[in-house]
């Protein structure tokens, strides 16, 4: 994969409306047709970054009352914004100039809770659907509105609604608005020596209410991945009324008022603030890489790792494809990048002991020493965290010359593990060769691993049908998911459900609380107005 040179960027950065991140951050042409290069088949042209002018945005079906008028905005730019997420199959259709689904008629930005139960209320009168859009980051359909049922679109962003309200140094906890994106909210905590410690890659773009609303998960591989993890008590704004659980350590108090909501979505209500379990600062870090030459050995290492008491804060076992695409290796090697952290004690004996573990199933680590405090893992950890945060914006310079990159994540137990991989390995690699003619890339790493199970990341490399990407993107989604329902391996381990896999997400749960959910939505939002068609119908 090509590398990028950061660009000098302005005081104040804007946010990309059609792809991922910040404007300023994408590959320019050169760097999208040297990755393109790469991809046997893609386009000779980039394709020219999308104008919303393009899309042909109409004017609003519905206006704002005069009492909420301050509140909302019509502007055609932030209306594309916030008509779709950033998976994939978005960033293309956008490249093509094709519309999503139903661009929203309006955007609302509330300042506080009144604000937000207020536009529900006006919502229900006049049939308006209300899509929470969190910070947008979405790679399910999870804040785009499809259909017509609905007499008008709302996005409702938060962010407005982003402070740490109250902090509980005494009890590590703090009330937070779910606006908050990621940098701001760790911001205003750092004051006080404490961390939420949930980093996902979409950190920057992210809000702490989307990643409760889709049950997000995290960098860390071990321990608490989950924002459910964190969850102490939660606010949510519905169309009946206000929920507000207790702030409570622990409970068993019947079924918990807060797993109803978490991963709801915005179609049960939308959360307004929650109190969360925080964590002193780490101190002490430490890392290394290890290199295996048989992968199913390195999958053994990985579990002997989660089910001991080490719990690395890293434990990213990646592939001989995935390690050359990051930059961790280019020898045929897999890597597994491990890395420990601690707020209270030295952490280099724990990443020693790690390293042995690894090293007695065959690994080999990277040749530095690392047994030291603060050791940085050498090269290949170096060149995947970097990789980490700019591969949304590769993807994205890759779909500009036609590429189909697609990637999809899961979860089953240690025994259906090797199956899973090798079948979509195979299945999946030779769909998409079958659907572009060229031959194409299956990479796998493992992000989060359990004593029970681990959680495979896929990656999948193609070029294209020009014009017809989406369709290609379409194919692969389906026959991935009819691999991972035969394997009864996850739809999603932290992606969400949303609108794109809700099919898988139907299959995989049970019909008695499909039939608890549908009712929830009736009795909680009964206009039928919460982000339709997330979850249940």
């Amino acid at each position: 994969m090509a590398r990028t040179t950061p660009r000098p960027t302005s005081r104040v950065r804007s946010r990309s409306w059609w792809g991922w991140g910040w404007a300023d951050a994408h590959p320019d042409d050169a760097e999208c047709l040297a990755m393109g290069a790469l991809l046997p088949g893609t386009l000779a042209r980039p394709l020219p970054l999308p104008r919303v002018r393009d899309l042909g945005i109409g004017a609003p079906a519905v206006a704002p009352p005069p009492s909420l008028a301050h509140l909302v905005t019509s502007d055609p730019e932030d209306r594309a914004a916030h008509a779709m997420g950033k998976a994939y199959r978005d960033v293309v259709r956008a490249l093509r100039g094709r519309r999503p689904g139903r661009v929203p008629d309006l955007v609302a930005r509330p300042v506080d809770e009144e604000g937000v139960a207020d536009l529900l209320d006006w919502a229900g009168e006049r049939q308006v659907a209300v899509v929470p859009y969190g910070g947008g980051s979405s790679v399910t359909g999870g804040v785009e509105y499809r259909g017509d049922a609905h007499r008008a679109v709302l996005s409702l962003d938060l962010t407005a609604m982003g402070r740490v309200l109250e902090v509980d140094t005494e009890g590590r906890a703090a009330r937070i608005q779910a606006g908050a994106l990621g940098p701001g909210l760790e911001n205003q905590l750092r004051p006080h020596g404490l961390t939420l410690r949930h980093f996902p890659q979409s950190f920057e773009f992210s809000t702490l209410g989307g990643w409760l609303a889709t049950r997000a998960g995290g960098h860390y591989a071990t321990g608490r991945t989950h924002i459910d993890d964190f969850v102490q008590a939660l606010r949510v704004v519905t169309p009946v009324g206000t929920s507000s659980s207790w702030r409570l350590p622990a409970s068993g108090a019947g079924p918990s008022p807060d797993r109803l909501f978490l991963g709801s979505e915005g179609a049960l209500g939308v959360i307004t603030e929650a109190w969360v379990r925080l964590q002193e600062r780490p101190r002490h870090k430490a890392s290394a890489a290890v290199a295996f030459a048989d992968f199913d050995a390195a999958l053994g290492a990985v579990r002997a790792l989660a089910q001991s008491d080490l719990s690395p804060a890293n434990c990213r076992l990646l592939d001989a494809g995935e390690a050359a695409l990051s930059g961790a290796a280019h020898d045929g090697c897999a890597v597994l990048v491990l890395g420990f952290e601690s707020a209270e004690e030295p952490v280099a004996d724990r990443l020693a002991r790690a390293v042995a573990l690894a090293r007695s199933y065959g690994g080999r680590p990277d040749g530095t020493d690392r047994t030291r405090e603060g050791g940085a893992g050498g090269d290949a950890v170096g060149a995947w965290r970097s990789a980490f945060l700019r591969m949304p914006y590769l993807r994205d310079g890759l779909a500009r010359v036609g590429a189909v990159v697609e990637t999809f994540e899961t979860a089953a137990t240690w025994d259906r593990i090797p199956g899973l991989i090798d079948a979509v390995r195979t299945e999946v690699g030779e769909a998409a060769r079958k659907a572009t003619g060229h031959p194409a890339t299956v990479n796998c790493r493992l992000t989060h691993v359990y004593p029970d199970g681990a959680a495979p990341y896929f990656t999948v490399l193609a070029a294209g049908r020009p014009g017809d990407e989406v369709a290609v993107w379409d194919e692969l989604k389906a026959v991935a998911s009819e691999v991972l329902y035969r394997h009864r391996a996850t739809i999603t381990h932290h992606h969400a459900v949303g609108r794109d896999h809700r099919p898988g997400y139907d299959r995989q749960r049970p019909e008695p609380f499909a039939l608890a959910l549908r009712a929830a939505k009736r009795a909680l939002d009964p206009h039928g107005i919460l982000n339709p068609g997330v979850l249940v119908d």
